[in-house]
């Protein structure tokens, strides 16, 4: 699906970078095109460009005795993120702070970038929440199989041998639903997000959208907050001994 309007970034990215697009189109299997990148392609290169460029300067800003307002913040995101993985996870929950950490950066940079003027949130495409929701779905099982090995498979078959016939399907598809959540949650959010602005911004140019621009940072860092809390949740239940 390539969008009718097409932002200068990505109108950059399709004149002199089309061949590089359509190189990769091919290697995938996909049908190649005159003008390959979509928006959301490209918002999503600038957040992971912009995500490794801030990490950069934060790393060689690092210091113990004066730390700056960048090193605070980061250090508070990480306390925040260690607390949700040691009360979701427990055992071991060090080292899933990372992925969650990822998680949670990624979604609320490409939730902020549509606070941008000529930029548009990822996230209010579903190719890309459904990508990182599946990365997410498939982390946790993952994580589950490795701690659990074959007896994972009883997480799905109930506490007793009569319910297994029952249980596995109603749990089937209580796994399946998890990234259509994730999924339809943060798509419709930053979607309606972006529209209610627009459509305030063409109306009343002045003063009146600011408050729902307001809104909109508001609900992109309620939304990263929840698909990592989301993701930490999964994840427990998936390596936990108790489930």
């Amino acid at each position: 699906m390539h969008e009718s309007h097409e932002l200068w970034l990505t109108a950059l990215f399709n004149d002199h970078l089309a061949g590089l697009g359509n190189s990769i189109l091919s290697a995938v299997g996909l049908q190649t095109h005159a003008r390959p990148w979509a928006n959301y392609i490209t918002m999503e290169i600038l957040v992971a460009f912009f995500i490794v460029i801030l990490f950069t300067i934060a790393k060689s800003s690092f210091s113990m005795t004066a730390p700056g307002k960048l090193q605070h913040v980061l250090e508070a995101t990480y306390e925040f993120l260690y607390e949700q993985a040691h009360d979701n996870i427990h055992e071991g929950y060090k080292k899933y702070i990372p992925i969650a950490g990822t998680f949670f950066l990624f979604v609320l940079f490409s939730n902020l970038l549509g606070v941008i003027p000529s930029f548009e949130s990822p996230t209010m495409y579903p190719y890309v929440p459904a990508g990182i929701a599946l990365l997410a779905f498939l982390y946790y099982n993952i994580q589950g199989l490795r701690a659990h090995g074959g007896s994972y498979i009883h997480q799905f078959l109930g506490p007793v041998w009569w319910l297994w016939p029952l249980m596995f399907p109603i749990e089937l598809v209580s796994h399946a639903a998890r990234p259509i959540s994730l999924t339809i949650r943060l798509f419709a959010n930053m979607f309606a997000g972006e529209q209610v602005t627009l459509v305030f911004l063409g109306l009343v140019p002045l003063v009146v959208p600011v408050a729902f621009m307001g809104l909109h940072v508001f609900v992109s860092v309620i939304q990263a907050y929840v698909f990592a809390l989301l993701t930490l949740i999964y994840i427990g239940a998936a390596v936990g001994d108790e489930h």
